[in-house]
This record gives structure tokens, C-alpha cells and sequence, in this order.
């Protein structure tokens, strides 16, 4: 039986350690959504490319994760996190300097790879280090919130960085994050290798990139372009990949992934709902950044400012969830704020071009507020439900589907808005226009505001209608899929219980060492 313990000084300074590395992989999840116009201006990557430049980190993450999930419980959860840290900073600095639109696809994608090594060692090493489930909790708390705060601040600090800088310096942040992880975490952070965990499958490997890539792909081009026969294809061959890959799992004595604990209620659900609620966050944030810039035409770094209320409200749903689950169900506390998320949805349907920004970032700030609350305690409801031995597939799990839903929420959301925008555009470009100024126009708001001296007359106005249009459907969509989420979550986690219910406390409070852990 795993013994509980508090957690003592080493540990919530260890927990500071991990922070770092999960603060920068929010930070990198956003930043680019204020810093995507002026590199529009410079790499002039097409709507197409500017989308893969967006969303190819989080897909490779999405794609890497339960490998280096399970990789880490092999090699050392700690081993793995140092050598993520040291890629990402190296493969932050060729993002930085990146000369064409296909050279900054291929860094974020390998910016992907290596950040797919640092959030499930993070949080699987938080579950070590907290065996406590009040503790616990208020950790995963803790992380999810940095991890917000690091998603909150990528626009304020982008911001701020392309007042007095390129474009490429909000790369180089993670250099400085990369060296104090790598000089800290030998002495704060425990090693820890998950027993008997045999030897590492690389049919597995393969056949789980099969299965995620082409999902990915296939759902991003059907969202684009309708469901033709490629996209189709696409999907049909990743779930036929995914189907062999399930069926190698529970024949193995040692899985990469042990399917069998999707069987538990409590984590399949904690699953679906951090799923659909990123796949709304990740759309509706590219749109609402790029109506303070593109529409409100608001500088970076004020642009950014007008940031910082969603952040406050990320960080105090993070924090405080948690400790209202402690006396009310889980399930009722993430269905009560996505309720709320879901008046912000509905907020944003009503965004005009007249507008202040106080009304969009106000539904913003609500839709945050569900984001930071179902991010905590859904993180928190699928570590808890795991085996300590299988943390990091849990771990790598749980971060799978944020990872995944947030990428999927620029595919798909910010390809819906796309699709109205030119539908909207198509019929209101004048004969006579240049060829390249037409395309470019046609392509995206973006796009226009980068020819804007040579359009006609009153024609980025209606660019700027086009894309609210887009805003408008891709909002409303959201709200009534958080809206049906907040009903399923009172449901299916409806008998999962409060902290104060789930351990009994330990008699001995001294820290002594987990017997199912190899520290070092």
C-alpha cells in the first residue's frame, strides 16, 4: 500500500523547480498570437502556413506525449525533464532566427518534440512529490495555474517584447527558463523510475504517431476545406492505426500506454472535458487577439494589457477550485464555471467593429475563468485516479487531450471563422483590384491589413466585418458545446468525491520514502 506523507519544504520548493518549464510551455502556446502579425509582415507566410506555424507545437506535443510519458517512467522522470529543457532552449534560439515561414513550421514543430519531454515529467513528478491528496491537489492547482499564467501572460509579454524588439525574441525567453531549470532541479526536484517497467516498445511508438498524426491532420484539412477524400483518408487511416495500437497495448506485458485505465469512469470523463473545453479556449484565443490588433488596431504592448484581465481570472479559478473541492464534488465545481465560461462565449457573439475592447475581453475573462478551473481539478481527478507506478502515462495522457484541444481549437474554430471571412470578403472585392492584392485580401484579415495602403476605399472595413462575421459563429459554437460539456460534467463525475473525502491523513507526518519510488 503507497504510504502518504506531507509534503515538506524541499518539496514546494521543488514544485517552484517545475514551474519554470510548465510556465514557459504556456508562454510558447500563446505567444505567437500576438506576435503573428508582424511576422506575417516578415516571413509572409500564407493563411495556410500562418495556421501550421500556429498549431504544428501543439500537434507534436500531442503527438510525443505518451512516448515520452512512458519514457520517463523508464530512463527517470527527472533525466528526461533535464533533457527537454536543454532542446527546447537550443531549438528556441532556431525559431528565434528562423528566415522563412517553412524554417519556423520545422522549429516549432521540434520545439514540439522537445516540450512533448517536459509536461508529463513535470506533473508525473508532482504526484510523486505529493502523495497527500489534499496536498496534492492544491499542487496540481498550483501547476495548472502556472501553466495558465504562462499561456495569460505569451500576448503581455509579446507584447511588450515587440515594442523595442523582433519578432524572434519572444523565442529566447526559453534560453534563461532552460539554464536555471537545468542548473536547480538536481538539487530540488527527486529522480524517480517507475519499477519493473520492462523495456521500451518501439512498435508502440510507431504505430502511436500513425494513429495521432493523421487524426490530426485529417481533422485540420476537413475543417479547412470540407471532408474530401484526403482529409478522409487521413482519418480513416489514424483510426485504423489506433485500433492496431490498442490492441498491441493489451497484449503487453508492459504497454507504452495501459488502455485499461480508461476503464475508470472518473478519468475517462476528467478526460473528455479538458478535450472540448480546450478545443473552445484555442480557437476563440487566436480570434480575440487578432480582433485587438487587426480590428481595434491597439498596439502589441497595449494590445497585450488588455490581456491581463482573462490572466487574473485564469489564476484565480486555478487556485480556488481546488479549495472549494474540497467541501463541493469536483464534477459540480467544473460544470458550475463552464456555465459561466459559456455567458462569455455568448458575450463575444455580440462583439461589434463600434465596439470597445472592454466587451471582448470581458467575455474573454469568463471564458478563462472556466479554463483555469477545469485544467486544475481535471489534471487533478486523472493523476488522482492513477497508479503511482503508471503517473507518467497518466500524466502524458491528461496533457495529450489539453495539448491536442487547444491545437484543435485553432484548426477548427479558426478555420470555421476563416470560411466566413471569405465567403463574406469574396463579394465585396471590386473589379479592378490587383491580382496580388486580391489574394491576399481573400486569404485572411491579416492579409488585408498587410496591403492595407493599396486597398480601396472603405474595403478593410468590410475585411474587418468579415472576420467579426467569423468571430460571431466560431463564439456562438463555442457556448453551445461548453454549454452541453458543464451538463455532461454534473453527470458523469457526479459521484466523484471532495478532497477531504478521498484519503484519510497519514498518523506519522515525517516524510519517509515511497516504496513503490526509485529517489535519488
Amino acid at each position: 500500500m503507497r504510504t502518504i506523507r506531507r509534503a515538506g519544504p524541499k518539496e514546494w520548493a521543488g514544485l517552484a523547480v517545475l514551474s519554470l518549464p510548465t510556465a514557459l510551455l504556456g508562454l510558447d502556446v500563446t505567444l505567437l498570437y500576438l506576435v503573428l502579425p508582424s511576422l506575417t509582415t516578415d516571413l509572409r507566410p500564407t493563411g495556410t502556413q500562418a495556421l501550421w506555424i500556429m498549431d504544428a507545437y501543439g500537434f507534436l506535443i500531442a503527438g510525443f506525449l505518451i512516448t515520452m510519458g512512458t519514457l520517463g517512467d523508464r530512463i527517470g522522470r527527472r533525466r528526461l525533464l533535464m533533457i527537454g529543457a536543454a532542446a527546447f532552449g537550443a531549438v528556441s534560439v532556431l525559431a528565434a532566427y528562423s528566415v522563412s515561414a517553412e524554417m519556423l513550421i520545422a522549429a516549432r514543430a521540434a520545439l514540439g518534440v522537445a516540450g512533448a519531454t517536459l509536461m508529463p515529467s513535470t506533473l508525473a513528478l508532482i504526484s510523486n512529490m505529493f502523495t497527500d491528496a489534499r496536498q496534492r491537489a492544491l499542487a496540481i492547482g498550483v501547476w495548472a495555474t502556472m501553466f495558465s499564467l504562462g499561456m495569460a501572460a505569451g500576448p503581455v509579454v509579446g507584447g511588450a517584447l515587440l515594442e523595442h524588439f523582433w519578432w524572434g525574441s519572444s523565442f529566447l525567453i526559453a534560453v534563461p527558463v532552460s539554464g536555471l531549470l537545468l542548473i536547480t532541479a538536481p538539487f530540488l526536484v527527486p529522480e524517480y523510475r517507475a519499477p519493473r517497467s520492462g523495456r521500451f516498445d518501439l512498435p508502440s511508438v510507431a504505430l502511436s504517431l500513425a494513429a495521432i498524426l493523421p487524426v490530426i491532420y485529417g481533422i485540420k484539412e476537413a475543417a479547412k476545406d470540407g471532408l474530401t477524400t484526403q482529409p478522409g483518408l487521413a482519418l480513416l487511416g489514424g483510426a485504423a492505426f489506433a485500433v492496431i495500437f490498442v490492441r498491441r497495448q493489451l497484449h503487453l506485458p508492459n504497454p507504452l500506454l495501459d488502455v485499461r485505465l480508461f476503464a475508470g469512469r472518473a478519468l475517462s470523463a476528467a478526460l473528455s472535458v479538458l478535450l472540448v473545453g480546450l478545443v473552445g479556449v484555442g480557437g476563440v484565443m487566436l480570434l480575440v487577439t487578432q480582433y485587438l490588433q487587426l480590428v481595434k488596431e491597439l498596439p502589441p504592448l497595449t494590445a497585450g494589457a488588455w490581456m491581463g484581465p482573462p490572466a487574473l481570472m485564469m489564476f484565480a479559478a486555478a487556485i480556488g477550485a481546488p479549495l472549494v473541492a474540497r467541501r463541493i464534488r469536483p464534477g459540480y465545481v467544473m460544470a458550475g464555471t463552464l456555465a459561466v465560461s459559456t455567458v462569455g462565449y455568448l458575450l463575444l457573439t455580440q462583439v461589434e467593429i463600434s465596439s470597445g475592447p472592454g466587451l471582448a475581453v470581458a467575455g474573454f475573462s469568463l471564458v478563462y475563468f472556466g479554463l483555469g478551473a477545469i485544467a486544475a481539478l481535471g489534471t487533478d481527478l486523472v493523476v488522482g485516479a492513477s497508479p503511482p507506478a503508471k503517473a507518467g502515462s497518466a500524466s502524458a495522457m491528461s496533457e495529450m487531450v489539453q495539448e491536442l484541444g487547444l491545437a484543435l481549437g485553432v484548426a477548427t474554430l479558426g478555420s470555421l471563422a476563416g470560411a466566413v471571412y471569405r465567403a463574406r470578403i469574396d463579394d465585396r472585392i471590386p473589379a479592378g483590384v490587383p491580382a496580388e492584392i486580391v489574394t491576399a485580401t481573400r486569404d485572411s484579415l491579416s492579409g488585408a491589413s498587410s496591403v492595407a495602403s493599396r486597398l480601396p476605399d472603405g474595403l478593410l472595413e468590410q475585411a474587418k466585418d468579415a472576420f467579426l462575421s467569423g468571430l460571431h459563429l466560431a463564439a456562438f459554437a463555442g457556448a453551445v458545446c461548453i454549454a452541453i460539456l458543464a451538463a455532461l460534467s454534473a453527470i458523469a463525475l457526479r459521484d466523484v468525491g471532495t478532497a477531504e473525502s478521498e484519503e484519510p491523513q497519514a498518523k506519522d507526518r515525517t516524510p519517509t520514502p515511497d516504496p513503490a519510488t526509485n529517489a535519488t
